[in-house]
This record gives C-alpha cells, sequence and structure tokens, in this order.
C-alpha cells in the first residue's frame, strides 16, 4: 500500500501545471495521506526533475528536461546557484533562461541585446529594469540593492522573475557562466539512462527452470534477473547456474543472489568498471524502490564508450585542461608524452599537484595499451616506487611501455623525466575490457 500511494502522489504531482506551488501539507489533505509520505514522495520528485525548492519561495513545479537541454537553466535555478531572493514574478520561476544579458552600458544599446526570456544583470538602475521587465526579460539585481514598487508590480503583471543578489556583478556572471559550462560536462558523460533496455524479459524466483528453458527458446538469450512478487530484483540466473539442474528445481534455488544493481542516472564508465572488474555481463536497473525496470548489457556498455569516445566534447574537465598542455606521439614500443607543467597544474608549493602527475601517469598508460593492443582498458592498481618533485615551468617527458600481457589484465611501466633525470617510476596494472 506505501508503493501505491508514493506512486499515485507523483503522478499527481506530473500533472500539476507548471509554476504550481506545492507544499506537504496541501498534497497530505487532498490524497488523504500521511504529511511523511506527502513529504518522501516529493523529495523523490525533486530528484526526478519534476520540482525544484527555493529559499523563501517553496517547492515550485517545473519542467522537467531532457538531457538534450541540460545546458539551459531555470530561472528557479538561477535563485538558487546565486543564493539569490525573489522580490516579484514568482509565478514565472519555471521558464527557461535563453542567454544573460550585463546590464553596464546606455539604456538605449541596451535594450537592443534584450529579448523575451533573458536574464539581465544589473545595479540600481531604475530604467534598465523597467525596460528588461517590459521586452519581457527577467532581472537580476547585483549588490543587494532593493527595488521600487513599481519595478515588483510589473515583475508580478508579467510574470518575469525579479531575483536579487548581494553578490558583485561580474561574480554574477562568472557563477552563472560556470553553472552552463558544468551542464555541458554533463551532457558530454554517458549515463545508463541513454543505453538501458527497458521492460526486460525477466524469471521470478517462484518460477522453475522448465521456464528460463521456454525463455531462453523465445528470446535467445541466456541471462535473466530474478524478481520477487513485488517486482523487485532478488537475483541473476544464467546458463551456468541451471546447468545439470532438474527442470522442476525452482530459480530460486540455483540462482545467483544479491547481484551488482545500478540506477538510471549512474554513469556508464562507473558500470564499466564493475563489470570488468567483477566479470558481469548484465546488470539489473532499478528505481528507488529496488523494482526492476530495465537492464545493461556488457557488449552495449562496451559500444557506447568506444562510440563515446570518438565524439567531440563540448564542455573541458580538469583533466582535459591538463592533457591538453601534453603532446602525444607514439614510440617503438610504446607512448611518449611531453609538455610543461602551468600553473593551474601545480600545488601551494609550487611543484606538480599528486592529482595532475596521478592523471599524467594514468592516460599515458591507456595510451600505451591502445596503441600498442588496440584494446581498452581500466585502471586495476597504482605502485609508485619513487616521486621526485616536479617544479612549474618544468618539462615533463613520460614514457609508457607495456612489459606484460595478459588476456585478462596487463601492466605498464610509465617512466616521467624531468630534464632527462628520473623523477618517477610507476607499474600500472590494467583490466582488459573486451566486449
Amino acid at each position: 500500500m506505501p508503493d501505491t500511494k508514493h506512486k499515485k502522489i507523483i503522478e499527481y504531482i506530473e500533472n500539476l501545471p507548471i509554476g504550481c506551488k506545492i507544499s506537504v501539507r496541501k498534497i497530505a489533505n487532498e490524497l488523504h495521506v500521511s504529511e511523511g509520505t506527502a513529504y518522501r514522495a516529493i523529495k523523490e520528485a525533486e530528484s526526478m526533475g519534476y520540482v525544484t525548492t527555493m529559499p523563501r519561495v517553496g517547492t515550485v513545479r517545473i519542467k522537467r528536461k531532457g538531457k538534450e537541454h541540460i545546458e539551459q537553466l531555470t530561472f528557479a535555478e538561477i535563485v538558487n546557484i546565486v543564493e539569490g531572493i525573489v522580490l516579484g514574478g514568482r509565478e514565472g520561476l519555471y521558464k527557461t533562461l535563453n542567454r544573460f544579458v550585463i546590464g553596464a552600458m546606455e539604456i538605449d544599446a541596451m535594450i537592443k541585446y534584450i529579448d523575451p526570456n533573458n536574464l539581465l544583470i544589473v545595479g540600481n538602475r531604475f530604467e534598465a529594469q523597467k525596460k528588461a521587465l517590459e521586452k519581457g526579460a527577467a532581472v537580476l539585481i547585483t549588490g543587494g540593492f532593493d527595488v521600487e514598487p513599481e519595478i515588483k508590480n510589473i515583475a508580478d503583471k508579467k510574470n518575469l522573475p525579479l531575483i536579487q543578489t548581494t553578490y558583485d556583478t561580474f561574480t554574477i556572471a562568472t557563477i552563472i557562466n560556470r553553472a552552463i559550462y558544468d551542464r555541458l560536462i554533463k551532457k558530454d558523460i554517458v549515463l545508463v539512462e541513454d543505453i538501458w533496455v527497458k521492460e526486460p524479459e525477466y524469471l521470478l524466483s517462484s518460477d522453475t527452470v522448465e521456464k528460463w528453458n521456454k525463455k531462453v527458446k523465445e528470446t535467445t538469450h541466456t541471462r535473466f534477473p530474478v524478481v520477487d512478487e513485488e517486482r523487485k530484483v532478488v537475483g541473476i540466473v544464467t546458463a551456468k547456474d541451471v546447468a545439470e539442474t532438474n527442470i522442476d528445481t525452482t530459480i530460486e534455488k540455483v540462482m545467483t543472489k544479491n547481484p551488482t544493481v545500478t540506477t538510471i542516472d549512474n554513469s556508464l564508465s562507473s558500470v564499466a568498471h564493475t563489470m570488468v572488474w567483477q566479470g558481469i555481463e548484465l546488470i539489473p536497473v532499478i528505481n528507488s524502490k529496488k523494482e526492476l525496470i530495465g537492464v545493461v548489457s556488457r557488449q552495449d556498455v562496451m559500444k557506447a564508450l568506444q562510440h563515446g569516445q570518438k565524439q567531440p566534447q563540448v564542455g573541458l574537465t580538469l583533466s582535459d585542461m591538463v592533457l591538453s598542455e601534453f603532446k602525444e606521439e607514439k614510440i617503438s614500443d610504446g607512448v611518449r608524452m611531453s609538455g610543461k607543467i602551468t600553473p593551474i597544474m601545480t600545488n601551494h608549493l609550487g611543484g606538480a599537484s599528486n592529482g595532475v602527475l596521478m592523471t599524467l601517469l594514468t592516460h599515458t598508460a591507456y595510451s600505451t595499451m591502445q596503441n600498442v593492443t588496440y584494446i581498452d582498458t581500466v585502471t586495476e592498481n597504482i605502485v609508485i616506487y619513487f616521486l621526485k618533485p616536479v617544479q612549474i615551468e618544468t618539462e615533463l617527458v613520460l614514457e609508457g611501455k607495456v612489459f606484460e600481457f595478459g588476456r585478462k589484465t596487463s601492466k605498464v611501466e610509465v617512466c616521467a623525466y624531468c630534464n632527462k633525470e628520473l623523477v618517477c617510476k610507476a607499474i600500472i596494472s590494467l583490466r582488459v575490457m573486451e566486449e
């Protein structure tokens, strides 16, 4: 019964109009559930992207964005990012921000750059605030300045958010730009939801091996998730489990219990590492109530990762920034990486940070394996024999060589040199990713 109530509340929230305010008490009264049940359902709806909660405003129904629009921000999200206060136009918080405009020019010139659903970032300039609202743009007031009642009335009438923040204009522009950039990086990351198979074939724990045989003939698959009467995942059954077993034996007796599971918001790289490390071919996908909603196979994961490596990346991560300063070249029996230690790569003592050196070491090992054996790998173990300080602006050269190659695990020796002096030597064990 609790699960039914929970699902009912989520469906109720989904059907609410965009921009509608939501409260625990209101939902509890309308759907005749406890406030605790209503609160838990609202929190799940927030994690699913149906609602957002803001200080001094409350919880608001918003439009759920697909991954293709993940880089777009709503005005409600802007309020949270800039730690702002909504002074007017609350009904428009669900709207999506198209772009932001800095109000640092004359009014007539500024108006040319303002379009509907823009966000004008400006200080205590009455005319600029008024003109922006009249043109359909929201206004973010920096410096903690208050506004005239007339501006608040226009914002409320046009349902355009009027937001106040204590930060200065430059800081706000930097914060919002960073938020959009972070969204672009997230957009590049492949998640389970991008490749999972919905409504998979499965078996009940009470089914028999005979039922497994029928499933194999119908689907040509040999691995199936096993669920209980509530559709919660309790195991995995494979051909190896049922071999030489009586057809009347129940699946519960032969299945592998407590299998590894994942959710749709897990990254594919994390799932791939788990599959390779544990030798798993199929992972069930579950929801927040641990019910089976899909599966991901090892073959699909590997294909998706290999395809993703060939795609251009929109947002640069810290690793990308580090590697962009180094040139890679193939040598007779491995790979050489060469570049300079820039200020962004240093620690508080002015030397290369441990994280940067680890990034360079592991990337050199990956590239060595791909160039020499054309095989994708994941890190299994790293042993660093010694590590000397590497100073800022120093030319660093790393050379990787495969010295042990196996069917499942290989080892690469990586040596780093500064001015032809050996400053680091590491042995990196890599687990082979096979389809």
